[in-house]
């Protein structure tokens, strides 16, 4: 019988080579453009996808997974004695409501077992990195309150920062106020936005994808002093170019012991739509 399992909505985001230290079970978000359907899963055409997002001048729409895909999900890794279920914040979605319950009607059937659902307070990079503090601590082979309580404490202390370049999805999807982000676009305004709890707050003002990007790196000094032995990931958005004036940034100004760079999916790049990039760091 396997020790551990995980489990994550589509959220998160990881690379091969991630997935290679800990197989993980993703359960996905689904999201219509206009009359398409689209499933954010491993078949999913990101770059199709979110050129349909584009072109398309009405709000893209997304159903977090139900309590029943969740409990599929666990069902699925029943051979695990403890599971632990990864969500997006729940102030921004209902997923990981949807968890709680799969867990609980889980239990019932499976009292031997034990599930902790983590609410990340975040999303994108900030929940990928969740996922990868999540890994070290199960090797460390502590009991599962113990491990509850680290991954808990690490979700507290895990600082996300994002920059869009372009803000009409949040505008269509009503995350942001119409004319006030009409005028930002207009002029140029890319704003350093950061999560605050699991909701969206500004950070810093800038006009211009590359001061925006200075900005982005020079903030993570803003929330933490000493980064040695921490991890930072950067979630992209079709932004390669982006990504390497943040990593010559980064590097030159800190010394995280390990950078991950991920591309989002389909969930994430309806959201952050095309070159947006997220970061996440323990503070």
């Amino acid at each position: 019988m396997r020790k551990y399992a995980i489990v994550a909505d589509t959220s998160c985001e990881i690379t091969e080579e991630m997935e290679k230290d800990f197989k993980i079970d993703f359960v996905p978000f689904k999201i219509d453009i206009d009359n398409q359907n689209f499933v954010d899963d491993e078949n999913l055409d990101v770059d199709n996808f979110i050129d349909t997002m584009l072109e398309s001048p009405n709000p893209v729409k997304t159903a977090c997974p139900s309590p029943g895909d969740y409990q599929e999900a666990l069902e699925k890794n029943a051979d695990a004695e403890e599971i632990f279920v990864i969500t997006i914040s729940s102030k921004l979605s209902g997923s990981y409501h949807s968890a709680c319950i799969a867990r609980d009607m889980f239990l019932e059937d499976h009292k031997d077992k034990k599930v902790h659902v983590i609410d990340s307070k975040s999303a994108v990079s900030g929940e990928t990195l969740v996922y990868t503090k999540l890994v070290d601590i199960l090797k460390e082979n502590l009991v599962f309150d113990e491990i509850v309580k680290k991954i808990t404490d690490l979700v507290d202390n895990t600082q996300t920062l994002f920059v869009l370049d372009d803000l009409s999805n949040l505008i269509k999807n009503g995350r942001m106020n119409k004319p006030a982000g009409m005028l930002a676009n207009f002029l140029h305004i890319k704003p350093v936005m950061k999560s605050v709890d699991g909701e969206i707050e500004l950070h810093e003002i800038a006009r211009g994808m590359n001061s925006s990007l200075n900005k982005l790196v020079k903030s993570i000094g803003d929330f933490v002093e000493d980064t040695k032995n921490k991890t930072l990931v950067i979630s992209a958005v079709r932004a390669p170019e982006s990504v390497e004036k943040i990593l010559d940034g980064v590097k030159k100004l800190y010394d995280f012991a390990r950078i991950e760079v991920t591309q989002t999916r389909g969930l994430s790049s309806a959201y952050a739509s095309d070159k947006g990039i997220v970061i996440a760091f323990e503070k």
